[in-house]
């Protein structure tokens, strides 16, 4: 990750900002622990160079696996340069706000390969819907707040990495199964709606369940939503809503009214609108409204007949 070259030397800010920490915890851990700069300037000018930089690596991938900062202090040295720390011993069912913590910190360093691996080892260990809730929406929330706080553009790139990887991380598992019986659940984003992480989660958590479904991501048009139930006769349709700009109550009468199937017999799909964007007024009558994302997949598993 380090670019600096390792006869050249770099302020105790820089590295900050290489690192994604604040100068305060690099400063704090050369305090605390020894973690600091082999070299430095006539008036303890701090220069901190690629050696020592990549010290400091190991010890921001060490603590955002849940390994206490003396401890990460004292292996760091030896893992200097590697890519990957040895294996770190699992949370217990449970401990998720260390894995929140963790996530952030290698998002905010903008540590791709830390993040993928920290999301992958939430879903083996928790599953879809566990990684899902306790783990990536904290995660996504918190980049989000600190995009709000600072204004204009800066940290949307943090936001961004992360919300890269939750979608590849869901969709590692989002596969739909094969010669699963019964009727597809279809899993749509509203019209102009770009923001489908929620419904990447929903279908990870439908193909852990072995529940067939069909998922057309962002923005589909209204006439392609209502062809798309028309031919294939799903047994519920999720439409996703982040805004009320895209909560159009149009297309979601359309699917509540769509019928299929010989006379006398005729099926129509349980609609579920769900996202913040919705709200009451725009709901058409009995569209079933799911809080989070267990509702939704009770609601789903009982309109498939898999409860």
């Amino acid at each position: 990750m380090s670019d600096i070259p390792a006869e050249a030397g770099a302020g105790t800010g820089s590295v900050a900002r290489l690192l994604g920490v604040s100068p305060a915890t690099v400063r704090s851990w050369e305090r605390r622990y020894g973690i600091g700069p082999a070299e430095r300037e006539p008036g303890r000018h701090r220069r901190w160079t690629a050696r020592d930089v990549a010290v400091l690596e190991a010890m921001c991938r060490l603590t955002a696996r849940g390994v206490t900062p003396a401890e990460a202090a004292r292996l760091a040295p030896d893992l200097a340069g590697r890519t990957a720390p040895p294996p770190v011993a699992a949370a217990p069912p449970g401990a998720a706000p260390s894995e929140v913590r963790g996530l952030a910190r290698a998002a905010r360093r903008l540590d791709g390969p830390e993040v993928a691996r920290l999301l992958r080892a939430s879903v083996d260990r928790l599953g879809a819907v566990a990684a899902w809730t306790d783990v990536m929406t904290p995660a996504l929330r918190a980049a989000g707040r600190r995009w709000a706080a600072g204004g204009g553009e800066r940290y949307v790139e943090v936001e961004h990495l992360l919300s890269w990887h939750v979608s590849s991380a869901l969709r590692r598992i989002a596969e739909p199964p094969t010669g699963a019986a019964g009727p597809p659940v279809l899993l749509a984003a509203m019209p102009g709606e770009q923001h489908t992480l929620p419904l990447e989660a929903v279908a990870a958590a439908l193909a852990e369940r072995g529940l067939p479904f069909r998922v057309f991501g962002a923005a589909l048009p209204a006439g392609a939503l209502a062809e798309a139930v028309r031919r294939t006769g799903p047994a519920a349709v999720l439409l996703w809503s982040q805004t009320r700009a895209t909560a159009d109550p149009g297309p979601a009468r359309t699917v509540a009214a769509t019928a299929w199937g010989p006379r006398g017999a005729r099926l129509r799909p349980v609609l579920l609108t769900a996202g913040p964007g919705w709200h009451r007024a725009a709901r058409p009558p009995g569209a079933l409204a799911p809080r989070d994302l267990p509702g939704a997949l009770g609601l789903l598993a009982r309109a498939s007949g898999r409860v």
